[in-house]
């Protein structure tokens, strides 16, 4: 893909973003390429529909989260940069939230966007744990997968805005298990 093609496919995910976040789904597609600043034919060229468009805003979301992994381990102390990481689960939770119900309809087709996306996130956390399980920060009879799911179950009861606090002491509560003092 072309630098001007990509950037501006990149233009219209974040206004897609912004736009199903602030609205909800049933915003127009012209709109979102309005708030792009490219024109129609540029959305449409880059996903037919709007479930296409649903589809690449939730599977870019996901490789955003995980493409922050290197960028925290570089810069925090491996405990922290799971801390940190775990905040931003849970924004990418929130934003994703009001996409649920499309995200089950493309599911329903049997196009689902959730099965690489979980061995994305899976991936990401092992990246995480690991450095953690090295400095003896973390026990070591908790997987990626037990953590993973904990995430999923916060995440499943408290997805919504208005949940963040209690979102973030589950999380807490969650992190202070892992650590080897709570062994």
């Amino acid at each position: 893909m072309r630098a001007d093609a990509q950037r501006n496919r990149d233009k219209v995910l974040a206004a897609a973003v912004r736009m199903f976040a602030e609205e909800g789904l049933d915003v127009h597609l012209e709109r979102i390429a309005k708030e792009a600043s490219v024109g129609s034919a540029t959305l449409y060229r880059n996903f037919a529909t709007r479930e296409a468009l649903i589809e690449a805003v939730y599977r870019n979301e996901v490789a955003q989260l995980c493409d922050a992994v290197p960028g925290l381990l570089a810069a925090k102390p491996p405990f922290d940069a799971l801390h940190a990481w775990t905040r931003l689960f849970l924004d990418y939770v929130t934003t994703k939230y009001g996409m649920i119900d499309a995200l089950r309809a493309i599911a329903a087709t049997g196009n689902s966007p959730y099965g690489q996306s979980r061995d994305m996130i899976r991936a990401a956390i092992t990246a995480l744990m690991d450095p953690c399980v090295a400095v003896g920060a973390i026990r070591t009879d908790i997987s990626p997968a037990d953590l993973a799911t904990a995430l999923e179950g916060i995440a499943l009861t408290s997805a919504r805005p208005e949940q963040r606090e209690r979102a973030e002491r589950l999380l807490d509560l969650t992190l202070d298990g892992l650590r080897v003092s709570a062994a």
